[in-house]
């Protein structure tokens, strides 16, 4: 095993030396998100009940209450995703396509895992980059209205929303602070990417430390419970070099609040992602996983997986990931 590991840390190091992304989007400072307008939806992963204690160990509940346990939108099955930026065809489907079109290709994409053998419901995500890092470690932000204009679609079609932040030279407190307020919309999850921890994006890989994961969650927490919000929300972690997250045994995943999905990212071959995945899987204190997988473009020098694995073979990893998206 540890040869295998010391084999896969390799593989990482060799692929990720020759790893260049190029970015581009419209940056704009974030402004409060409106307040959700009441919507009926189907979708049971909206349907969550409200809870009204913090269960963490030493932390004082918000309000007396019987303790209630929210709903994950995990409990009945799986999350597939479209990434990317509105702002760039270069940086995945969601900027290639019109939200309707994204909504029924995604449908398409559920339904073949379905047909693949998921087990349950197999739930559609819009999984945005909120936070686009530039040059220096600064970030752009989506304009407030797109952010809205793709959560009032989904909202309206069953369709999760996660918010994803490239962080950049900013602390982890700022930029969850940037996110937080659009937890009020039922549909919303977040994310944080700690490739982009940097003030030298496409040279260096960024990191984060379990302590900062750790407080990430904690604010996610403290806010749902301090608003009343329901259901236990995703904050989603990329990865896919040992460095980018310092002290990982630290990690926790036991926030009552918080589903913290550890999302194996990267492009390249089959048997490197694989490696990836392993490697990542083993860290049992983050038990719900993510795979991402990414198309190749005609545009594109590098940056794909070769071969696309199906889903079939997704589902056939193991532990089965939670959480897959495609780039």
């Amino acid at each position: 095993m540890c040869r295998l590991l010391r084999c896969s840390v390799k593989k990482f190091l060799l692929l990720m030396l020759t790893f260049a992304v190029v970015h581009s989007a419209t940056a704009q400072q974030p402004a409060n998100p409106p307040p959700p307008t009441t919507q009926s939806v189907s979708s049971s992963a909206f349907g969550d009940p409200r809870s009204t204690t913090l269960l963490d160990q030493g932390l004082a509940p918000m309000r007396a209450s019987s303790v209630t346990q929210p709903a994950s939108v995990f409990d009945k099955g799986m999350v597939v995703a479209y990434y990317g930026s509105p702002s760039s065809t270069r940086m995945g489907i969601l900027g290639e396509e019109t939200i309707p079109e994204a909504a029924a290709n995604l449908e398409k994409l559920c339904q073949e895992y379905k047909a693949a053998g998921a087990p349950g419901v197999v739930q559609p995500a819009f999984h945005l980059i909120y936070a686009t890092i530039y040059p220096e470690g600064k970030v752009g932000y989506l304009p407030s209205h797109v952010v809205r204009t793709y959560i009032d679609y989904a909202l309206e079609h069953g369709i999760l929303v996660v918010l994803d932040h490239q962080l950049g030279v900013m602390p982890i407190r700022e930029a969850m602070d940037s996110m937080l307020p659009w937890l009020k919309y039922p549909n919303v999850h977040l994310a944080i990417d700690p490739e982009w921890r940097t003030d030298n994006p496409g040279k260096v890989i960024g990191q984060i430390t379990a302590q900062e994961i750790n407080e990430a969650e904690q604010m996610m927490q403290n806010y749902l419970i301090k608003n009343n919000l329901p259901g236990k929300r995703m904050l989603i972690v990329h990865q896919f070099n040992y460095k980018m997250i310092l002290h990982p045994s630290e990690v926790r995943a036991n926030f009552s609040h918080v589903d913290l999905v550890h999302h194996a990212d990267g492009w390249g071959l089959k048997a490197v992602k694989l490696d990836t995945y392993a490697f990542l899987a083993a860290m049992k204190n983050m038990p719900i996983t993510g795979f991402k997988l990414f198309y190749r473009k005609p545009w594109k020098v590098r940056g794909w997986d070769t071969p696309l694995l199906t889903p079939a073979q997704v589902l056939a990893l193991s532990p089965r990931p939670s959480y897959v998206s495609y780039q």
